[in-house]
């Protein structure tokens, strides 16, 4: 059997009912027909997802990892769904956008609507992908970030603006964390903590690495999307690097990391200079307004700003424009 997306569609519907019953209702299915596919999927995965108890299912080891990638890949569907279905209503020329992770992304959609612009969205965890359909006119702007000490693979024909030269990383911890008291925290006070990284994220998983040698310090690392990792922060299970537009809430504490010690640069491509100059203000705009919602960011933004006024390195970078290649 080979797995389709409805098997995992399944799978997060168990997990997130609880109950074999409650999830076939929700599918619209026969129970019947949903523990016949639940037993070939877990015979295709080699081993039980679940623990079938007298209160319902949970997830087994196994069960978690593979929700861990599941999830994710049925929002993307979901999403590429409704993606399809508005460039189908939609008539005339629309705005094809590549992005990386960011809540700066709902702001700027937004402001390029009210200029009568549709875009259609096309998200991805490489920023190298990206940038190989935007040069292969897939795409006609894409908005990615390069992690310090792995650089981008950016092909030449391409122009470059800079949103941010480096954008620090903050950690994202459980709120009843003892650090969390602190409105910065070293590497040392998570020593002991499990870590969640993302390993498909072109160049994290190497600049985390550097990031625990620098500071001398081993923890146990899990391997897992971001989106299971904001799961696991709100249980207490992992920390994880989050980016600095993260605000705190109930489930989650964001702090900034002393030194700054993990970094990105924060970039706008196109094909054309006119291409970037027709979306980068909204695009600034809308890193602002997120930006100056996280109350530590907005004050690492207003020290580092103040430092530069003093004749300080600041590390914050200004919108630049960049042809590569030249």
């Amino acid at each position: 059997m080979e797995l389709e997306v409805r098997h995992l569609r399944a799978l997060c519907a168990i997990a997130d009912t609880g109950s074999l019953h409650r999830a076939a209702r929700q599918l619209g299915v026969a129970q019947p027909s949903l523990s016949t596919q639940l037993r070939r999927i877990e015979q295709e995965l080699g081993g039980a997802l679940f623990t079938r108890e007298r209160t319902g299912c949970r997830p087994t080891p196994l069960g978690r990892v593979v929700l861990g990638r599941a999830r994710p890949l049925v929002a993307e569907m979901r999403a590429l769904v409704a993606e399809a279905r508005t460039a189908a209503a939609v008539d005339g020329p629309q705005l094809r956008i590549g992005s990386t992770a960011s809540r700066a992304l709902a702001g700027w959609l937004r402001r390029l609507r009210a200029r009568s612009q549709e875009p259609v969205l096309q998200m991805d965890v490489s920023p190298n992908a990206l940038l190989r359909m935007l040069a292969d006119g897939q795409l006609d702007v894409a908005f990615v970030h390069e992690v310090e000490g792995s650089r981008l693979r950016i092909p030449p024909e391409l122009q470059l603006r800079v949103l941010m030269e480096r954008e620090p990383q903050f950690v994202s911890l459980p709120p009843n964390h003892p650090a969390a008291a602190k409105s910065e925290v070293s590497l040392r006070d998570l020593a002991d903590d499990r870590w969640m990284v993302d390993p498909t994220v072109d160049g994290e998983w190497d600049a985390v690495q550097r990031m625990f040698r620098a500071a001398g310090v081993n923890p146990h690392v899990l391997h897992g999307d971001y989106y299971t990792a904001d799961a696991l922060v709100a249980t207490g299970e992992v920390v994880a690097v989050c980016q600095p537009t993260h605000v705190d809430g109930p489930t989650m504490a964001v702090r900034r990391i002393h030194g700054d010690p993990l970094g990105v640069r924060l970039l706008l491509a196109a094909r054309t200079q006119e291409e970037l100059d027709s979306v980068y203000p909204e695009l600034e705009e809308a890193y602002e307004e997120v930006a100056l919602q996280a109350p530590g960011y907005r004050e690492w933004l207003e020290r580092t700003g103040r430092a530069e006024k003093e004749g300080r390195p600041s590390g914050e970078g200004r919108p630049t424009d960049v042809r590569v290649g030249t």
